[in-house]
């Protein structure tokens, strides 16, 4: 098949087109690199069925493709909190342009949601049914705000236009490629260890996350794509880890003699979040397989080899 990615030199893009080449596929990335990272891609890019377009999504384009995934948008605080109004636009302008795309060739259309649609839940584990907790003016809602709107859109292209939609619900993933300055946990944590400055914990580290392995997220889009059912599904690790769980693992991998910083906790920062699976392990026979402990060691050697790589006479051994 002929398949467009959104987003594919970011960190979950990249894998999803490793594993989409590696089936035979010819893929066209699309990315205009304020996050993504044309390393991520390099080893496709003399590839007769790879193609790369510098494009922002905002934009109205013209391309043929059988299935188009849709991941273009910054998925961390930081970054999406630089642009507030950007991060929006592409939720809402660039979901819109490629449902329209979608539409023109008919091509199945997923659409990389996300945990954040919950909010600061009070419902635990949170289920697909379940309509969130969202602040529509806090710093943090032009992307969770952002994507419920991208998935109204999605599911009105649906019922309007008759797009073959799916929509999957992404929780915390991690893994070879995160940016290692794009302010999410694991990233953060992990860079601060092999650094050696002290891993800062926010507030007492007692809210807790779920971690998914990359690997294992790509093949739940994949199989989501790839199936009847139309969503939303939850793709995510129902393992629940305290982020001060979290920091001590990072610790005792990294450096166990690194030091713990407190800062106070950002706002609207969720105090849970788990997935709860059900659906996708029945529909689409689907869970994460790759532990906490093996994904960190995996996620530590490559931050490791690109930290040293960037440092001159560095001596990370």
């Amino acid at each position: 098949m002929r398949i467009l990615v959104t987003g594919g030199a970011g960190f979950i893009g990249s894998h999803l087109i490793d594993r989409l080449m590696n089936q035979g596929h010819e893929v066209l990335c699309l990315d205009n690199f304020y996050t993504g990272h044309k390393r991520n891609i390099l080893h496709w890019l003399d590839h007769p069925y790879f193609e790369l377009i510098r494009h922002d999504i905002t934009e109205p384009i013209r391309l043929e493709a059988d299935q188009v995934y849709h991941l273009a948008c910054p998925a961390s605080p930081v970054h999406y909190q630089f642009n507030p109004v950007k991060t929006v636009k592409t939720n809402v302008v660039g979901t819109l342009n490629m449902l329209g795309l979608a539409k023109r060739v008919k091509a199945r259309f997923l659409l990389a949601s996300t945990s954040e649609v919950y909010g600061d839940p009070e419902v635990h584990p949170q289920t697909e049914d379940y309509h969130g907790n969202v602040n529509p003016i806090g710093i943090r809602s032009c992307y969770d705000e952002g994507k419920r709107v991208a998935e109204t859109l999605a599911f009105d292209y649906h019922r309007q236009n008759d797009v073959d939609i799916r929509v999957a619900r992404i929780f915390n993933t991690y893994g070879p490629r995160m940016l290692e300055n794009d302010g999410r946990v694991v990233s953060n944590l992990v860079a601060q260890a092999l650094k050696g400055i002290p891993l800062t914990v926010y507030g007492e580290g007692l809210q807790t996350r779920s971690f998914c392995y990359v690997s294992d997220l790509v093949e739940g889009l994949i199989r989501l794509m790839n199936g009847d059912y139309i969503g939303p599904v939850n793709l995510g690790n129902q393992d629940e880890y305290t982020i001060l769980e979290l920091a001590t693992k990072v610790q005792n991998l990294i450096d166990p003699s690194a030091k713990l910083k407190f800062e106070p906790l950002p706002q609207d920062d969720p105090r849970r979040r788990r997935p709860d699976i059900t659906r996708a392990k029945t529909l689409l026979n689907w869970e994460p397989t790759i532990p906490l402990d093996e994904g960190l060691k995996l996620t530590i050697a490559d931050f490791q080899s690109r930290i040293s790589a960037s440092t001159p006479h560095s001596s990370v051994s």
